[in-house]
């Protein structure tokens, strides 16, 4: 941090407000870094879980692949994808509620016996791949904002309030300096006009 340093009372306390501030943020600062790395790794453990929900799903319809090709896709329909919204440490994450889905009445006569056995399983799988990119969604949330967090924390700490500690300390030498200085000159000339008064 570069620091523009005047060798003056006014620039020593803004630099002390400054320094202030920034002392009073750091905690803050950390505690929100703490509770995104627990919510990073928290969101990594569930998506972990819906990873391993899709693949279960989409191993149970793995035997039934064949049979998909003439599976009409037009029976059901994705109406929405429930997300509500929360906030963690002052971030925006996503929040998987369900999906919900429209089924088209079919006639059981004309169609397949197992298309109403593969309508659930369509759905359910629906489900898991909607909550799987919900979640990977909010894990990129997460971690970007504990990146930022992690890159603030570490400015404050390891850039601004040192340059800020050593600005201060400098400008209190040399305005200790110009008093000593001050104070040495004005005690020669005190002690000149004494001379110059003895006769």
């Amino acid at each position: 941090m570069k620091l523009q340093i005047k060798y003056n009372k006014t620039t020593l306390r803004e630099f002390q407000k400054q320094l202030t501030v920034r002392k009073k943020a750091l905690p803050t600062l950390k505690n929100k870094e703490a509770a995104l790395r627990a919510m990073v790794l928290e969101t990594r453990r569930e998506l972990e879980k819906a990873k391993l929900e899709r693949d279960a799903v989409e191993k149970e319809i793995e035997p039934w692949k064949i049979l998909w090709n003439e599976f009409d896709f037009s029976l059901l329909k994705v109406k929405e994808v429930r997300i509500s919204n929360s906030k963690v440490a002052g971030i925006l994450i996503p929040r998987f509620e369900g999906v919900k889905s429209q089924r088209q009445e079919f006639a059981m006569t004309a169609s397949p016996d197992w298309f109403s056995d593969g309508l659930p399983k369509l759905e359910k799988l629906f489900h898991a791949l909607a909550k799987h990119q919900v979640m990977k969604e909010r894990l990129a949330l997460l971690e970007g904002a504990r990146k930022k967090a992690t890159q603030k924390v570490n400015l404050f700490e390891k850039v601004q309030i040192p340059s800020l500690e050593s600005a201060i300390r400098q400008i209190k030498r040399y305005l200790e300096d110009e008093d000593n200085l001050s104070k040495a000159a004005q005690k020669l000339l005190k002690s000149k006009i004494q001379k110059e008064e003895l006769p």
